[in-house]
């Protein structure tokens, strides 16, 4: 998965996370190591501190905790996902997968 896209799964890992309790690096990183992705204290600092510039999280001491434009961005993404999930995860005609080889 390239990195891009890798950070948006992170950041929506950590938005989902955000509402069942506050945040911190080192709780963070082995949970989104038990969803499967390879990350360093350093990238989850990163995302956490990008999540607090766009107003979603606020820092506090070590951790981070929701913020309430950050729920309505879970919101938001919740519906993004059930659409995209509805449309992708249906299986492929084979028809149309042979054409666009």
């Amino acid at each position: 998965m390239r990195a891009d896209v890798q950070n948006l799964f992170i950041g929506i890992h950590m938005l989902y996370h955000a509402h069942e309790r506050d945040l911190t690096i080192s709780e963070m990183q082995p949970e989104l190591e038990r969803h499967g992705y390879k990350v360093g204290d350093r990238e989850v600092k990163h995302e956490l501190e990008r999540l607090s510039e766009e107003n979603f999280l606020t820092a506090h001491g070590e951790g981070y905790s929701l913020t309430g434009a950050g729920i309505e961005e879970f919101k938001e993404i919740q519906s993004r996902l059930k659409e995209l999930c509805d449309e992708v995860l249906k299986p492929v005609n084979p028809k149309k997968e042979d054409s666009m080889a």
